[in-house]
């Protein structure tokens, strides 16, 4: 399967998310392979970090950028169980090429940010896509949410008059194991110590997207 992890606001936690569910996929001895298809080359850079570490990567991380994703991507699946696609906060040929590659799209957004105004151009997108890809299928995940309040429940409730766009009854809590564990070239099921709230949070977002 091949899902792109995108979106077209940046700083909503897509490269985190991407690198935690290939993470996860890997733990299960499915061969993975993460494409960065964002020019600021996060997800390449935690691999770097991984090998200067001298972490057993689990996984192929790769950067491709531009229309060339969906041809690569396409001829390259064929060789690995599970592919994502980390891709930058921004309609650009790579954004589009990713949607047309993948099978499923994910988009996190945040409570509280303007992350909810570009959801009319989000969706715009998606029915262009569609018109060439019309299987596709595209989710949207609260991340970076706050542990309690009632701001998840205001931003959750705006994502679910969104057409197309199927909000997942999930979130992903803000927490420093992300940060952290990025650091150290790790996903939060590799960290120590363990997260339990997070871990738990992660493997049931990937349940979802994976069932």
């Amino acid at each position: 399967m091949i899902l792109t992890v995108g979106g077209i606001k940046g700083g909503s936690g897509k490269t985190t998310l991407a690198i935690n569910i290939a993470v996860a996929r890997s733990l299960k001895k499915e061969r993975v392979l993460l494409v960065d298809a964002d020019d600021q080359k996060s997800s390449l850079l935690w691999s770097e970090q991984r090998s200067s570490l001298k972490i057993k990567n689990k996984m192929t991380v790769i950067q491709l950028t531009g229309t060339s994703i969906l041809p690569q991507v396409n001829e390259m699946s064929k060789d690995y169980d599970q592919v994502i696609i980390d891709v930058g906060g921004r309609d650009t040929a790579s954004q589009r090429a990713a949607l047309l590659a993948c099978d499923i799209f994910l988009t996190p957004f945040r409570p509280r940010s303007l992350d909810v105004w570009t959801l009319d151009k989000l969706n715009l997108l998606l029915e262009e896509t569609r018109s060439l890809r019309p299987n596709l299928k595209a989710f949207s995940v609260l991340n970076q949410a706050d542990p309690r309040g009632s701001d998840n429940k205001d931003t959750r409730k705006i994502l679910k008059e969104i057409t197309g766009l199927e909000p997942l009854p999930c979130s992903i809590c803000q927490r420093k194991i992300f940060s952290n564990s990025i650091t150290e070239g790790l996903g939060i099921l590799e960290f120590e110590p363990k997260d339990i709230k997070a871990k738990k949070e992660l493997k049931k977002l990937v349940s979802m997207l994976y069932h």
